[in-house]
């Protein structure tokens, strides 16, 4: 497990009593740190840019979790990534887990700009971010599409006025031109969209005064120090418009996996970082994902990446969250389930009407061929939705398929 790799010289947890198994190791309550620290600091700490700094662990939602370590040269490179969401003495709100590479690769950057970091309470709801904003004063404010659509859907005497907020971002799924201009509009601040991942904690990113279709159709440009190159297999570059790998390489990309040759060794090429992301670059220079390597599945030969699939189905008036899976099945080795949480639970959209919604944007052969409507998304720990459980749980209720549609 992650304790037996990284092998800390001491668990620091939130109390004493915690069920969490750190082996032998001494541990210490969060509340007893400062204490603990200075009494064992004997003298300043003189470090080297490329010393290790942080190790932060992947949500293993494609296996089990690997720690991308960054050194202190990697962190200072956050500094010059942060654009927009940078460089301003002022109180920030997250609604991800602490552990996130959105705090823990980015500390150079929070110390140098002098900013506070709120803690969202668990478990999230609308009116309690909403309620944060104003008594924070935050400026900057993070969270999901939902958690943004669910905050509009407040009556006024519950959001109030939220005069301090200077931006909002939105990550881990494209955000609506609607939704973009309903935030600009209600709350008085520009929504922007970022794309990384825990490898590579500053990739790309939209811009306040990109149009509303930006966030929604992209990921945005790369962000300060960071290359960005699209490649085949073998590691060739490809021209704008062609699907290929999403690879990356700059100052802020990991140094490696901690303790893990191998998996550092596959995780880069010709010393670009393979994100193992699907992506095309725009003449723009705007960067377009369409889904996961790992998760594109091919139905009667064709081609289908789910993010494509799911950016179309969200805008169904009828979709509130949405995720797609590839299902194998008899006769076209795959086909694509949908997991839809309605709008209104009382009036879920049809299977039917969900799929020639579909067709209307795409090829036919791309609408799913099953849709289960459900309450929620599952998430894992990192608060993405977990692609897996649903994949297991869409294989578990079919056995065979003869496809509708199919090519």
């Amino acid at each position: 497990g992650i304790f037996e790799t990284c092998d800390p010289a001491i668990v620091v947890c939130s109390s004493l009593d915690t069920t969490a198994d750190s082996g032998n190791r001494p541990r210490v309550a969060a509340s007893d740190l400062r204490r603990v620290g200075h009494s064992r600091l004997e003298a300043p700490w003189q470090g080297r840019a490329n010393d290790p700094a942080v190790i932060i662990w992947t949500s293993g939602s494609t296996g089990p979790p690997k720690g991308a370590w960054f050194d202190h040269a990697g962190l200072a490179a956050a500094v010059h990534s942060s654009g927009v969401l940078g460089g301003r003495r002022e109180r920030r709100l997250f609604s991800t887990p602490f552990a996130h590479a959105g705090y823990m690769a980015k500390v150079w950057e929070q110390l140098v700009s002098g900013a506070t970091l709120v803690l969202s309470p668990q478990p999230w709801s609308a009116q309690g971010m909403a309620r944060m904003l104003r008594d924070e004063s935050i400026a900057l404010a993070g969270g999901v599409p939902t958690m943004w659509a669910k905050l509009l859907e407040l009556p006024e005497r519950d959001l109030g006025r939220l005069d301090d907020l200077r931006v909002g971002v939105s990550a881990t799924a494209p955000a609506s031109p609607e939704l973009v201009e309903a935030v600009a509009g209600r709350l008085g601040a520009p929504l922007v969209v970022r794309y990384a991942m825990s490898e590579s904690p500053s990739i790309t990113g939209t811009e306040p005064g990109d149009s509303p279709a930006v966030p929604w159709s992209s990921g945005g440009r790369p962000q300060g120090g960071i290359r960005l190159r699209i490649a085949d297999e073998e590691g060739n570059e490809l021209c704008p418009g062609h699907v290929g790998e999403v690879q990356v390489r700059g100052p802020g990309v990991m140094r490696g996996y901690w303790r893990d040759e191998q998996q550092t060794s596959a995780a880069f090429l010709h010393g670009w970082l393979r994100t193992g992301d699907l992506g095309c670059l725009r003449e723009d220079g705007n960067l377009v994902l369409v889904g996961r390597m790992k998760e594109l599945y091919i139905r009667g030969g064709y081609n289908v990446y789910p993010l494509e699939v799911e950016n179309v189905l969200s805008r169904h008036p009828g979709v509130a969250q949405v995720a797609v899976v590839g299902v194998p099945t008899a006769v076209i080795g795959e086909i694509g389930h949908a997991f839809v949480v309605p709008t209104d639970p009382l009036y879920p959209p049809g299977r039917d009407e969900l799929r020639n919604f579909v067709k209307s944007a795409l090829a036919d052969y791309k609408a799913p061929d099953e849709v289960e409507v459900v309450d929620q998304l599952p998430l894992n720990q990192l608060l993405k939705v977990d692609k897996p459980a649903l994949a297991a749980r869409a294989r578990s209720g079919l056995v065979t398929h003869e496809g509708v549609g199919h090519p």
